[in-house]
C-alpha cells in the first residue's frame, strides 16, 4: 500500500469536502430549476454524490482520529487540534444524517425540501470552516511536516550576502571617519598640525 506520511487524513478530506460542496449545488440547482421532480439529473447528481461524500467521511474521520492520536505536537498545536475536531465530529455526523435523509427521499419519491438544502447548504459551509482549520494545523503549526527547507537557499543566500557586504561598507566608512576624527584630535591631522604651528608661532 502506497505510505503517505503521516497518514491518509489530508487526502481523504479533500474527497469529502469536494463531494458534499457539490452535493449541495446539485441540489440547489435541481430545486430551482425543477422543484417539485424527484427525478431531477441535479437532485440525482446531488443524492450520489452526497452518499459518496458521507462514506468517505467515515474513512476521513476515522484517519483524522488516528493523526489526533500520533502526530507529535505541542501544547498550543494541541489545543488546534482540539478545536478542529470538535468542528469536524458534528459536521461528518451532519454528513451522515443528511445522507440518510437523502436516501430516504429517494425511496419515498420524494423531491429534497427547501430545509434539507438549506441543511445541505450550511453543512458545506462548516466544511469549509474544518478544512481551514486543518490547513491551519500544517501551515501556521507545522504538524506532520517532516522535514523544513533549509534557510539558506541560493536566493536567499545571494540576498544575505549581499546585504551583508552593503553592511560592511557602511561599517568600514564609520570606521574611517572615526579613525580621521581620533587623528585629529592627538594633533596629527591638518588641523592639528596648524595648531602646534600656531603654538610655536605665539612663543616666538
Amino acid at each position: 500500500m502506497i505510505e503517505i506520511i503521516p497518514n491518509w487524513h489530508p487526502v481523504l478530506v479533500h474527497f469529502t469536502i469536494a463531494l458534499v460542496t457539490m452535493a449541495a449545488i446539485f441540489h440547489l440547482i435541481a430545486k430551482i430549476l425543477n422543484s417539485e421532480d424527484p427525478r431531477a439529473e441535479g437532485t440525482i447528481a446531488g443524492r450520489w454524490a452526497l452518499i459518496a461524500g458521507a462514506l468517505v467521511t467515515i474513512a476521513t474521520v476515522a484517519a483524522g482520529f488516528y493523526a489526533y492520536n500520533t502526530v507529535a505536537h505541542d501544547e498550543p498545536a494541541h489545543l488546534a487540534m482540539t478545536d478542529h475536531r470538535n468542528w469536524a465530529v458534528p459536521t461528518a455526523l451532519a454528513v451522515l444524517l443528511l445522507a440518510v435523509w437523502s436516501w430516504i427521499d429517494s425511496r419515498r419519491n420524494r423531491a429534497p425540501s427547501w430545509i434539507f438544502i438549506i441543511a445541505l447548504i450550511v453543512v458545506a459551509g462548516s466544511l469549509s470552516v474544518v478544512g481551514y482549520k486543518g490547513a491551519e494545523l500544517v501551515y501556521r503549526h507545522g504538524l506532520g511536516v517532516m522535514r523544513l527547507p533549509a534557510a539558506e537557499g541560493e536566493g536567499h543566500h545571494h540576498h544575505h550576502h549581499h546585504g551583508t557586504a552593503d553592511t560592511a561598507d557602511h561599517d568600514h566608512d564609520h570606521d574611517a571617519m572615526d579613525a580621521d576624527h581620533d587623528h585629529d584630535h592627538d594633533g596629527t591631522g591638518t588641523t592639528g598640525s596648524g595648531g602646534a604651528e600656531h603654538a610655536a608661532d605665539h612663543d616666538d
